[in-house]
């Protein structure tokens, strides 16, 4: 079977300056510039997630947070959450979420 995952060709335009930041970096990641813009590309990819894609920014009033089991409902899912600085909730504050592993969302008070 050949391989279905065909590679594309173009041209990319870089001032001399951008050109030689990302030829250093290449050099010290050992990778061609090539494979270190890809690199780069593949790193910035959005994320696939439902959580990446609809959870992500959201705004969550402190009274939905329940420290007793820790648990938060968004969207009408229950996650556990943890709060970025380690602090207790404050139910009149408000919290975003900056980060989803798996079911755990991390909050940060705003």
């Amino acid at each position: 079977m050949a391989n279905d995952h065909k590679e594309k060709r173009f041209l990319l335009r870089l001032n001399q300056q951008l050109y030689d930041r990302l030829e250093a970096d290449a050099a010290t990641d050992n990778r061609s510039v090539n494979a270190y813009i890809v690199k780069l590309l593949e790193q910035a990819k959005p994320t696939p997630t439902f959580e990446g894609r609809q959870i992500i920014g959201k705004v969550i009033a402190g009274r939905e947070l329940n420290p007793e089991n820790g648990l938060v409902a968004v969207s009408g899912i229950y996650y556990r959450y943890l709060l970025d600085d380690n602090g207790q909730v404050d139910v009149t504050a408000q919290y975003a979420v900056i980060e989803a592993n798996g079911n755990i969302l991390t909050l940060r008070h705003i």
